[in-house]
């Protein structure tokens, strides 16, 4: 802890000077960052220092196994996070950002005894569809490593369909002011892989290559204008 401290007196005296410019253009003018992030809060994985992001770029949201709980199930620090991200902060990119080894999903794909942890166990509930569709869709004679791949990676798809959910995202899709980023995090390699929502697939992100993106934007209204018209 002591070492901690330390940092927070270096910043004081080295970081802040030199980026005193920015922090007073931010404090007096407010933040407009680029994109939430919805990240998990495992120590390892600082949305911030992966994306190389300066102050006021990103707004974070980080929490055990980067779950989005379905809007309708609870209402809580992840809902209005959305929320306020979306209608007060008009960001128009989220991000679901999962990793390898996580411990969340470790416990998911081991069936872990979270009888001790009942508050874990509960959350965890938000990631059981992730947890079902690696039972039933992948062989069964993965190795350990694998499964919790696969279980990550398969969590990051399931909280993009629990934002789906919030009435502030499902708005701004239908308007195509928003879209959705699912992305993987591989610490041992040192790589970003993203969502590629027409293959399904996650891809490494490459410079000078198309981004994956998972929902891009893109105006999506289930009724045709003309269909409408006739209608009334």
């Amino acid at each position: 802890m002591n070492e901690l401290i330390g940092r927070v007196f270096s910043f004081e005296t080295k970081v802040f000077p030199n980026e005193s410019a920015l922090y007073n253009q931010l404090a007096s003018q407010g933040q407009s960052p680029k994109a939430l992030m919805i990240s998990c809060a495992d120590s390892r994985i600082v949305p911030e220092h992966i994306m190389q992001a300066q102050p006021g770029d990103l707004f974070v949201c980080r929490n055990a196994g980067n779950i989005v709980p379905p809007h309708a199930s609870q209402l809580g620090g992840v809902t209005a996070t959305v929320e306020y991200a979306v209608m007060v902060l008009g960001v128009r990119d989220i991000i679901v950002c999962g990793h390898s080894d996580c411990g969340a999903m470790k416990a998911l794909a081991t069936d872990a005894d979270l009888t001790a942890m009942p508050n874990v166990a509960a959350w965890l509930r938000h990631s059981l569809a992730a947890q079902k569709v690696c039972r039933d869709s992948y062989p069964a004679d993965l190795s350990d490593a694998e499964k919790l791949r696969n279980m990550a990676l398969e969590n990051v798809v399931v909280q993009l369909a629990h934002l789906r959910t919030h009435p502030s995202v499902a708005s701004g899709i239908a308007r195509g002011e928003i879209a959705l980023h699912g992305w993987y995090v591989d610490i041992h390699a040192g790589q970003v892989l993203g969502l590629d929502g027409e293959t399904g697939q996650f891809v490494p992100l490459r410079e000078g290559q198309p981004l994956p993106v998972a929902q891009p934007h893109a105006r999506r209204l289930a009724a045709a204008p003309a269909y409408a018209q006739a209608a009334e």
